[in-house]
Protein backbone atom coordinates (compact mmCIF):
# COMPACT_ATOMS: atom_id res chain seq x y z
CA UNK A 1 0.00 0.00 0.00
CA UNK A 2 1.36 3.31 -1.00
CA UNK A 3 0.81 6.23 1.85
CA UNK A 4 -0.25 9.76 0.25
CA UNK A 5 2.22 12.33 0.20
CA UNK A 6 1.54 13.99 2.83
CA UNK A 7 1.59 11.30 5.61
CA UNK A 8 4.96 10.24 4.38
CA UNK A 9 6.37 13.74 4.76
CA UNK A 10 4.41 13.98 8.02
CA UNK A 11 5.75 10.81 9.57
CA UNK A 12 9.52 11.30 8.18
CA UNK A 13 9.05 15.00 9.49
CA UNK A 14 8.62 13.67 13.04
CA UNK A 15 10.70 10.45 13.01
CA UNK A 16 13.72 12.70 11.90
CA UNK A 17 13.16 14.71 14.47
CA UNK A 18 12.93 12.21 16.83
CA UNK A 19 15.76 10.15 16.14
CA UNK A 20 18.45 12.39 14.39
CA UNK A 21 21.39 11.48 16.04
CA UNK A 22 20.29 8.77 18.41
CA UNK A 23 21.35 5.23 19.45
CA UNK A 24 18.23 3.24 19.65
CA UNK A 25 18.84 2.64 23.56
CA UNK A 26 18.81 6.12 23.61
CA UNK A 27 15.74 6.59 21.96
CA UNK A 28 13.93 3.47 24.23
CA UNK A 29 15.24 5.70 27.13
CA UNK A 30 13.40 8.82 25.81
CA UNK A 31 10.51 7.11 24.92
CA UNK A 32 9.92 5.73 28.45
CA UNK A 33 11.06 8.65 29.97
CA UNK A 34 8.90 11.74 28.09
CA UNK A 35 5.81 9.12 27.97
CA UNK A 36 6.01 8.78 31.61
CA UNK A 37 6.23 12.76 32.26
CA UNK A 38 3.37 13.51 29.77
CA UNK A 39 1.29 10.57 31.18
CA UNK A 40 1.89 11.77 35.28
CA UNK A 41 0.36 15.78 33.71
CA UNK A 42 -2.38 14.14 31.96
CA UNK A 43 -3.88 11.54 35.14
CA UNK A 44 -3.43 14.87 37.56
CA UNK A 45 -5.83 16.52 34.89
CA UNK A 46 -8.37 13.41 34.59
CA UNK A 47 -8.43 11.44 37.48
CA UNK A 48 -11.68 13.27 39.28
CA UNK A 49 -13.47 12.42 36.06
CA UNK A 50 -12.47 8.79 35.94
CA UNK A 51 -13.31 8.43 39.58
CA UNK A 52 -16.10 9.25 38.67
CA UNK A 53 -16.30 6.94 35.74
CA UNK A 54 -15.40 3.88 37.53
CA UNK A 55 -18.02 4.29 40.37
CA UNK A 56 -21.14 4.91 37.46
CA UNK A 57 -19.63 1.31 35.66
CA UNK A 58 -19.24 -0.34 38.82
CA UNK A 59 -23.27 -0.31 40.13
CA UNK A 60 -24.61 -3.74 40.59
CA UNK A 61 -27.21 -5.34 38.46
CA UNK A 62 -29.05 -6.35 41.28
CA UNK A 63 -29.95 -3.13 43.25
CA UNK A 64 -31.18 0.44 42.73
CA UNK A 65 -28.91 2.75 40.55
CA UNK A 66 -27.07 5.09 43.52
CA UNK A 67 -25.71 7.44 40.67
CA UNK A 68 -28.36 9.48 38.54
CA UNK A 69 -25.91 10.10 35.69
CA UNK A 70 -22.44 11.64 36.37
CA UNK A 71 -23.40 14.99 37.97
CA UNK A 72 -25.14 13.14 40.52
CA UNK A 73 -22.32 11.07 41.35
CA UNK A 74 -20.22 13.98 41.68
CA UNK A 75 -22.48 15.72 44.02
CA UNK A 76 -22.47 12.68 46.24
CA UNK A 77 -19.07 12.04 46.22
CA UNK A 78 -18.48 15.37 47.25
CA UNK A 79 -20.86 15.91 49.67
CA UNK A 80 -19.97 12.28 51.06
CA UNK A 81 -15.90 13.42 51.69
CA UNK A 82 -15.11 16.30 50.26
CA UNK A 83 -13.12 17.08 46.33
CA UNK A 84 -10.27 15.41 48.02
CA UNK A 85 -12.00 12.12 47.89
CA UNK A 86 -12.27 12.28 43.85
CA UNK A 87 -8.28 11.67 43.96
CA UNK A 88 -8.40 9.11 46.47
CA UNK A 89 -5.90 6.73 45.75
CA UNK A 90 -4.52 8.69 43.04
CA UNK A 91 -0.63 7.31 43.91
CA UNK A 92 -1.08 4.00 42.40
CA UNK A 93 -2.44 5.27 39.08
CA UNK A 94 -0.03 8.00 38.77
CA UNK A 95 2.54 5.23 38.76
CA UNK A 96 0.33 3.74 36.28
CA UNK A 97 0.38 6.17 33.92
CA UNK A 98 3.59 6.90 34.18
CA UNK A 99 3.74 2.71 33.41
CA UNK A 100 1.17 2.88 30.56
CA UNK A 101 2.28 6.20 28.72
CA UNK A 102 5.89 5.19 28.94
CA UNK A 103 4.95 1.44 27.45
CA UNK A 104 2.71 2.96 24.91
CA UNK A 105 5.26 5.50 23.32
CA UNK A 106 7.85 2.97 23.22
CA UNK A 107 6.17 -0.24 21.94
CA UNK A 108 4.64 1.80 19.33
CA UNK A 109 7.94 2.84 18.37
CA UNK A 110 9.05 -0.70 18.70
CA UNK A 111 6.13 -1.32 16.21
CA UNK A 112 7.35 0.70 13.85
CA UNK A 113 10.96 -0.52 14.07
CA UNK A 114 9.18 -3.96 13.68
CA UNK A 115 7.75 -2.90 10.25
CA UNK A 116 11.23 -1.37 8.85
CA UNK A 117 13.32 -4.87 10.32
CA UNK A 118 10.70 -7.17 8.61
CA UNK A 119 10.47 -4.91 5.06
CA UNK A 120 6.97 -4.22 5.53
CA UNK A 121 7.88 -0.81 5.11
CA UNK A 122 10.94 1.47 4.41
CA UNK A 123 12.40 4.40 6.35
CA UNK A 124 12.47 6.21 2.73
CA UNK A 125 9.38 6.25 2.41
CA UNK A 126 8.19 6.31 6.21
CA UNK A 127 4.41 4.79 7.24
CA UNK A 128 1.25 5.42 5.87
CA UNK A 129 -1.28 6.75 7.73
CA UNK A 130 -3.06 2.87 8.03
CA UNK A 131 0.69 1.32 8.96
CA UNK A 132 0.98 3.89 12.02
CA UNK A 133 -2.83 2.43 13.38
CA UNK A 134 -1.43 -0.68 13.23
CA UNK A 135 1.43 0.17 15.17
CA UNK A 136 -0.87 1.69 17.96
CA UNK A 137 -2.14 -1.49 17.72
CA UNK A 138 0.83 -3.17 18.57
CA UNK A 139 1.79 -0.73 21.58
CA UNK A 140 -1.61 -1.35 23.40
CA UNK A 141 -1.60 -5.02 23.30
CA UNK A 142 1.92 -5.14 24.75
CA UNK A 143 0.99 -2.19 27.36
CA UNK A 144 -2.15 -3.86 28.01
CA UNK A 145 -0.60 -6.76 30.49
CA UNK A 146 1.50 -4.10 32.25
CA UNK A 147 -1.18 -1.71 32.98
CA UNK A 148 -4.59 -4.61 33.98
CA UNK A 149 -2.28 -5.08 37.85
CA UNK A 150 -2.51 -1.27 37.67
CA UNK A 151 -6.04 -0.89 36.73
CA UNK A 152 -7.28 -3.54 39.42
CA UNK A 153 -5.50 -1.91 42.05
CA UNK A 154 -7.01 1.88 41.42
CA UNK A 155 -10.73 0.38 40.72
CA UNK A 156 -10.85 -1.19 43.56
CA UNK A 157 -9.92 1.74 45.12
CA UNK A 158 -11.87 4.30 43.58
CA UNK A 159 -15.17 2.00 43.80
CA UNK A 160 -14.51 -0.44 47.19
CA UNK A 161 -17.09 -3.54 46.86
CA UNK A 162 -18.97 -3.93 50.08
CA UNK A 163 -20.09 -7.71 51.45
CA UNK A 164 -23.35 -7.02 49.92
CA UNK A 165 -22.48 -6.35 46.56
CA UNK A 166 -22.88 -2.93 46.85
CA UNK A 167 -20.28 0.14 46.17
CA UNK A 168 -18.77 2.76 49.03
CA UNK A 169 -17.94 6.05 47.67
CA UNK A 170 -16.62 6.86 51.41
CA UNK A 171 -14.27 3.64 52.30
CA UNK A 172 -10.78 4.40 52.96
CA UNK A 173 -8.13 2.05 51.00
CA UNK A 174 -4.60 2.15 50.55
CA UNK A 175 -2.62 0.78 47.42
CA UNK A 176 -0.55 -1.65 49.62
CA UNK A 177 -3.44 -3.23 51.42
CA UNK A 178 -5.53 -3.60 48.40
CA UNK A 179 -2.80 -5.39 47.17
CA UNK A 180 -1.72 -7.19 49.90
CA UNK A 181 -5.71 -8.62 50.04
CA UNK A 182 -5.65 -9.42 46.51
CA UNK A 183 -2.38 -11.45 46.73
CA UNK A 184 -3.35 -13.04 49.49
CA UNK A 185 -7.19 -14.58 48.05
CA UNK A 186 -6.20 -14.76 45.02
CA UNK A 187 -2.67 -15.28 43.94
CA UNK A 188 -0.59 -13.54 41.43
CA UNK A 189 -3.21 -14.37 38.93
CA UNK A 190 -5.73 -12.24 40.98
CA UNK A 191 -3.88 -9.39 39.62
CA UNK A 192 -4.44 -9.98 35.74
CA UNK A 193 -8.76 -9.85 36.74
CA UNK A 194 -10.27 -8.61 33.89
CA UNK A 195 -7.36 -8.88 31.56
CA UNK A 196 -9.31 -9.53 28.46
CA UNK A 197 -10.80 -6.22 28.48
CA UNK A 198 -8.13 -4.44 28.82
CA UNK A 199 -6.11 -6.25 26.11
CA UNK A 200 -9.68 -5.48 23.89
CA UNK A 201 -9.53 -1.99 24.78
CA UNK A 202 -6.07 -1.30 24.49
CA UNK A 203 -5.16 -2.85 21.36
CA UNK A 204 -8.67 -1.32 19.52
CA UNK A 205 -8.50 1.92 21.48
CA UNK A 206 -4.35 2.50 21.19
CA UNK A 207 -4.89 1.69 17.33
CA UNK A 208 -7.50 4.58 17.50
CA UNK A 209 -5.28 6.68 19.68
CA UNK A 210 -2.33 6.93 18.08
CA UNK A 211 -4.07 6.72 14.39
CA UNK A 212 -6.59 9.45 14.86
CA UNK A 213 -3.54 11.68 16.28
CA UNK A 214 -1.53 10.88 13.46
CA UNK A 215 -4.81 11.04 10.91
CA UNK A 216 -5.60 14.53 12.66
CA UNK A 217 -2.22 15.53 11.97
CA UNK A 218 -1.44 14.52 8.42
CA UNK A 219 -4.27 16.73 7.51
CA UNK A 220 -3.40 19.73 9.71
CA UNK A 221 -0.51 19.60 7.39
CA UNK A 222 -2.18 18.64 4.59
CA UNK A 223 -4.15 21.91 4.65
CA UNK A 224 -1.20 23.84 5.45
CA UNK A 225 0.56 22.68 2.73
CA UNK A 226 -2.12 23.84 0.07
CA UNK A 227 -0.60 27.18 1.04
CA UNK A 228 3.27 26.79 -0.33
CA UNK A 229 4.12 28.26 -3.62
CA UNK A 230 7.04 26.24 -3.79
CA UNK A 231 8.25 23.09 -2.63
CA UNK A 232 10.91 24.09 -0.88
CA UNK A 233 8.18 26.31 1.02
CA UNK A 234 6.26 22.89 1.25
CA UNK A 235 9.58 21.00 2.61
CA UNK A 236 9.67 24.08 5.31
CA UNK A 237 6.25 24.02 6.60
CA UNK A 238 6.36 20.21 6.96
CA UNK A 239 9.16 20.42 8.68
CA UNK A 240 7.95 22.81 11.53
CA UNK A 241 5.61 21.58 14.45
CA UNK A 242 2.24 22.35 14.27
CA UNK A 243 0.52 25.40 15.93
CA UNK A 244 0.21 24.32 19.79
CA UNK A 245 -4.06 24.62 18.82
CA UNK A 246 -3.36 22.35 16.18
CA UNK A 247 -1.71 19.81 17.77
CA UNK A 248 -4.29 19.94 21.12
CA UNK A 249 -7.06 19.09 18.67
CA UNK A 250 -5.09 16.51 17.57
CA UNK A 251 -4.54 14.99 21.26
CA UNK A 252 -8.08 15.33 21.55
CA UNK A 253 -9.35 13.88 18.93
CA UNK A 254 -6.94 10.87 19.78
CA UNK A 255 -8.45 10.38 23.72
CA UNK A 256 -12.32 10.89 22.47
CA UNK A 257 -11.57 7.66 19.43
CA UNK A 258 -9.39 6.05 22.26
CA UNK A 259 -12.53 5.95 24.86
CA UNK A 260 -15.59 6.06 22.34
CA UNK A 261 -14.75 3.36 20.09
CA UNK A 262 -14.08 0.45 23.05
CA UNK A 263 -15.50 1.70 25.72
CA UNK A 264 -17.81 -1.20 26.43
CA UNK A 265 -14.90 -3.29 26.82
CA UNK A 266 -13.73 -0.76 29.74
CA UNK A 267 -16.81 -1.04 31.23
CA UNK A 268 -16.99 -4.92 31.23
CA UNK A 269 -13.59 -4.81 32.98
CA UNK A 270 -14.19 -2.15 35.29
CA UNK A 271 -17.41 -4.13 36.63
CA UNK A 272 -15.23 -7.33 36.89
CA UNK A 273 -12.70 -5.45 39.26
CA UNK A 274 -14.84 -4.13 41.43
CA UNK A 275 -16.12 -7.28 42.78
CA UNK A 276 -15.13 -8.12 46.30
CA UNK A 277 -11.73 -9.64 46.84
CA UNK A 278 -11.49 -13.67 47.39
CA UNK A 279 -13.75 -16.38 45.64
CA UNK A 280 -12.30 -15.40 42.18
CA UNK A 281 -13.61 -18.94 41.03
CA UNK A 282 -17.39 -17.80 41.79
CA UNK A 283 -16.29 -14.59 39.13
CA UNK A 284 -17.92 -13.90 35.78
CA UNK A 285 -15.47 -14.05 32.33
CA UNK A 286 -15.61 -11.21 30.20
CA UNK A 287 -18.06 -12.74 27.79
CA UNK A 288 -20.56 -13.89 30.98
CA UNK A 289 -19.99 -10.41 32.49
CA UNK A 290 -21.47 -8.36 29.02
CA UNK A 291 -23.70 -10.72 28.64
CA UNK A 292 -25.21 -9.92 32.22
CA UNK A 293 -24.47 -6.29 31.36
CA UNK A 294 -26.70 -6.68 28.41
CA UNK A 295 -29.56 -8.39 29.68
CA UNK A 296 -29.88 -5.93 32.80
CA UNK A 297 -29.46 -2.60 30.98
CA UNK A 298 -28.67 -3.05 27.24
CA UNK A 299 -26.41 -0.74 25.48
CA UNK A 300 -26.87 2.03 27.97
CA UNK A 301 -24.78 -0.09 30.30
CA UNK A 302 -22.32 -0.86 27.97
CA UNK A 303 -21.77 3.26 27.85
CA UNK A 304 -22.66 4.56 31.14
CA UNK A 305 -19.82 7.15 32.24
CA UNK A 306 -18.74 7.39 28.52
CA UNK A 307 -19.68 11.01 28.05
CA UNK A 308 -17.82 11.93 31.11
CA UNK A 309 -15.04 9.51 30.13
CA UNK A 310 -14.79 11.68 26.50
CA UNK A 311 -15.20 14.92 28.59
CA UNK A 312 -11.91 14.29 30.49
CA UNK A 313 -9.94 12.54 27.87
CA UNK A 314 -9.92 15.16 25.44
CA UNK A 315 -8.04 17.84 27.42
CA UNK A 316 -5.80 14.80 29.36
CA UNK A 317 -4.77 13.38 25.86
CA UNK A 318 -4.18 17.19 24.12
CA UNK A 319 -1.58 17.76 27.47
CA UNK A 320 -0.21 13.96 26.95
CA UNK A 321 0.86 14.41 23.42
CA UNK A 322 1.78 18.27 23.79
CA UNK A 323 4.15 17.46 26.61
CA UNK A 324 5.75 14.40 25.11
CA UNK A 325 6.13 15.88 21.64
CA UNK A 326 7.37 19.35 23.33
CA UNK A 327 10.18 16.99 25.39
CA UNK A 328 11.44 14.72 22.50
CA UNK A 329 11.61 18.39 20.10
CA UNK A 330 13.61 20.35 23.13
CA UNK A 331 15.28 17.99 25.96
CA UNK A 332 17.46 15.48 24.56
CA UNK A 333 18.62 12.83 26.72
CA UNK A 334 22.19 12.65 27.22
CA UNK A 335 23.73 9.54 28.35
Amino acid sequence: MEPSPVSVETTRARRDLATNGKTAALEAVEDIFYGSVAGVVGKYIEYPFDTVKVRLQSQPDHLPLRYTGPLDCFRQSIKADGFRGLYRGISAPLVGAAAENGSLFLFESLGRETLFATGLSSRERGLSLPELWMTGAFSGAFTSFVLTPIELVKCKIQAPAMADGSTSATASLRPISVIRDVFKHEGLRGFWHGQLGTLIREAGGCSAWFGAKETTTAMFYRLAAQSAESEEEREAILSKPLPLWQQAIAGASAGVSYNFLFFPADTIKSRMQTVPVGGLEEKRTFWNEGLALWRQHGVRGMYRGCGITCLRSAPSSAFIFMVYDGLKRNLPLQL
